[in-house]
């Protein structure tokens, strides 16, 4: 795509990667199939290409975001369906979330649209604020079906809806050396899975653990910054990622580290973006580099080592791929073929490629489509007749969990129950219509 920058615009690190980005679109269209906002709404706006063509007209004529477009850059989920499908090797991601930061800077949304971004930026990377706010939740849940009425108030009905019955208790996990052991891993406390589904990360402790491997948590980490930068706030974004890097810099000097291991999916995508994010910081820029190489989602760390022998008894488990995990850090195979090595039957949905519609904060700031998808996403799932869901993303676990009868956990839980850790805890609560009573009895 032919570009008409100006020198002096380009001596903005930003734009001039921004406009390298634009400059490999070449108008094929390819983005169009795969991209969940076009395939339900059919506006080429509101498709990866047409974005471009928005996002390029808005930078290199230096304009002020207008509502129009600051409605369709919104309207992107940031799943990256677009940059698995592209022959031409856009960067996607790169490009929607400079122009999140610059609608960010530049327009000022309207004061209801600016309390709920500034409340959710304030809360959820807060596991302390997150935990208290769902005890509140719990209480407003009745008032829900009023507010999905009003369509200004449908983000507050969006986290009525989504907000768990019971707040999981709080379980604290220290480091957990292992005598001689085969290495060091440092594990992604993170922020909204702890408090939701704190099981997830004592499931890959145990079977971390199992394995030969010391699980280490770094003090002084804090919420990857996902959260806040796919909102526009980069400068937030950025604090947390050198917050971090020091963090696990600190246990490299203490001793070592072989990798670092993400269970949600959605963050580490972002967690091997910092190197590309702290490219112009001076002081963190190889640090990050380094650090966002060692960064391994806990399915790849898996795969690559020697498991016990697992006994799945005979269940059958559908597979729901994130797409932070399929599209975003390129993870395709390795989930299914854990589950597989440990016993289960696996079978993945139609539409694999497509976003169930959670997208960090975007099944509240645009509740209508993720809704859509993730009722399209949940049809698929039960189709398969299975007995369970597996994934590998907090997110993904919520937003379908509402929508179904079904259990859904981590594959780590699986992979952990398969090779002699309890059944996941998600079991006691749901029943699958029976279908895993038996498999979970003694």
């Amino acid at each position: 795509m032919k570009t008409e920058f100006t020198q002096a615009a380009l001596a903005d690190p930003a734009v001039a990667s921004s406009e390298a980005v634009i400059r490999k679109c070449v108008h094929c269209g390819f983005c169009t199939a795969t991209c969940p906002t076009y395939v339900l709404l059919g506006d080429e706006l509101d498709s990866p290409r047409g974005r471009i063509y928005l996002i390029k007209d808005m930078l290199e004529k230096e304009r002020a975001p207008t509502a129009e477009v600051v409605k369709h850059i919104d309207r992107c989920l940031s799943c990256l369906s677009c940059m698995t499908t592209c022959p031409s090797g856009v960067n996607y991601m790169h490009l929607v979330d400079h122009a999140r930061a610059y609608i960010h800077e530049r327009y000022r949304r309207p004061l209801r649209e600016r309390l709920i971004r500034a409340l959710l930026a304030w809360v959820l990377p807060h596991p302390r604020r997150f935990r208290a706010a769902l005890s509140l939740a719990r209480l407003a849940r009745p008032g829900a079906p009023l507010l999905w009425r009003i369509k200004a108030l449908r983000p507050f009905a969006a986290m009525l809806t989504l907000a768990p019955a019971r707040v999981p208790s709080q379980a604290a996990i220290a480091d957990a050396p292992v005598p001689g052991s085969k290495g060091r891993v440092a594990l992604l406390q993170g922020c909204a899975e702890p408090v939701l589904r704190p099981e997830y990360r004592q499931a890959a402790v145990r079977l971390l653990n199992r394995a030969g491997y010391d699980v280490l948590f770094a003090p002084g980490e804090v919420c990857c910054g996902a959260l806040v930068h796919h909102m526009g706030r980069e400068g937030e974004g950025r604090d947390n990622a050198r917050r971090n890097v020091d963090a696990w810099q600190r246990l490299i000097d203490e001793g070592g580290l072989d990798a670092i291991l993400v269970t949600a999916s959605g963050c580490g995508s972002m967690i091997k973006e910092y190197g590309f994010m702290l490219r112009n910081d001076p002081l963190h820029a190889e640090k990050a580099a380094r650090l966002s190489a060692m960064t391994k989602d806990i399915s790849e760390f898996l795969n690559d080592i020697d498991l016990p022998v697992g006994d799945g008894r005979g269940l059958t488990v559908a597979y729901h791929a994130a797409c932070s995990l399929q599209h975003g850090q390129k993870v395709v195979d390795a989930p299914a073929r854990l589950l597989v090595r440990a016993g289960y039957n696996v079978r993945k949905p139609a539409e694999a490629h497509l976003c169930c519609g959670s997208a960090g904060t975007y099944n509240i700031l645009q509740p209508e489509i993720a809704g859509q998808l993730g009722d399209r996403k949940v049809a698929n799932i039960e189709r398969l007749s299975a007995d369970v869901i597996a994934t590998g993303n907090i997110g993904c676990a919520s937003q379908i969990g509402a929508r179904t009868e079904l259990t859904v956990v981590h594959v780590v839980e699986l992979i952990d129950w398969a090779t002699g850790g309890p059944a996941p805890a998600a079991f006691a609560s749901r029943t699958n219509n029976g279908r895993i009573s038996c498999a979970v009895s003694p």
